[in-house]
C-alpha cells in the first residue's frame, strides 16, 4: 500500500487561457479544507469548479498516469486515492495493465470495487504456468495419477493454458500475475451523489 497513491497539479483555467500556469501540486487524498486553502492560493474559489483543471499528475502505482485525465473531479481523485490504499495494489496495477474498464478515476473506483468479478492469480506468468495451475487446482497429484497413470508425465501445460488464456480473454501483466474479467462490472459509483461524504470535496 502507498501512502500517497498521487499526487495531481491542480490550475487555474482562467489563468491558464491568459497565457499562465498557475497552480499547485497536492497529494491525494487530501481534506476539504486543505482543498479550499490551495484553490484560494491559486485564485479559485471553492464553488466555481469549471474554473479547475489538472494539468499533471506524479503517480505511484504503475499504469495509473494515462488513465487519469485534466477535467477528472477533485472528490472523485479523493476517493479513488483512498480506495487505492484500502486495496491490493498488484490487483490495481494488474487490472490497469490490462485496461479492462479503467478509462477515467470513476471507471477505477468501480473495478477496486468489483475485484470479486475478475480471476487474478499472482505468480502466474505465461500459458504453461496457467495451464499447469488450472490442472493441478483441479485434481489433487494422486487424483491425476490415478485418473492418467503414465500418461499425467506429458500434459502438455502450456498449450492447455493457451486454451484458456485465449477462451478467458486474460492477460499476463508485468507484476507477474494473470487477470481475467469474468462477470460485467457493477457501477456501484456512476456520480459525485455516490461518493461518501467524507470524501467530498468543495462542491468539486
Amino acid at each position: 500500500m502507498y501512502r500517497v497513491p498521487f499526487s495531481a497539479f491542480i490550475a487555474n483555467l482562467g489563468k491558464y487561457v491568459e497565457g499562465s500556469l498557475v497552480g499547485q501540486w497536492v497529494e491525494f487524498p487530501k481534506t476539504d479544507d486543505r482543498i479550499r486553502e490551495v484553490l484560494e492560493e491559486i485564485g479559485i474559489d471553492g464553488d466555481r469548479c469549471e474554473e479547475i483543471f489538472i494539468a499533471d499528475y506524479d503517480c505511484n502505482i504503475n499504469g495509473l498516469y494515462d488513465k487519469l485525465g485534466e477535467s477528472e473531479n477533485l472528490s472523485m481523485l479523493n476517493y479513488l486515492a483512498k480506495k487505492i490504499q484500502e486495496g491490493d495494489t498488484d490487483f490495481l496495477e494488474a487490472a490497469l495493465e490490462s485496461g479492462a474498464c479503467t478509462g477515467s478515476a470513476r471507471d477505477i473506483i468501480n473495478v477496486l470495487d468489483n475485484q470479486e468479478r475478475f480471476l487474478f492469480f499472482h505468480g502466474i506468468e505465461n500459458d504453461y504456468d496457467l495451464g499447469y495451475y488450472y490442472i493441478h487446482e483441479a485434481f489433487s497429484e494422486s487424483e491425476l495419477s490415478d485418473r492418467l497413470g503414465e500418461l499425467a508425465g506429458y500434459i502438455d501445460y502450456e498449450a492447455y493454458g493457451r486454451d484458456i488464456q485465449i477462451s478467458e480473454g486474460g492477460c499476463y501483466t508485468g507484476n507477474g500475475c494473470y487477470i481475467c474479467l469474468m462477470e460485467t462490472i457493477t457501477d456501484y459509483v456512476e456520480g459525485i451523489d455516490d461518493i461518501p461524504y467524507e470524501y467530498l470535496l468543495c462542491s468539486c
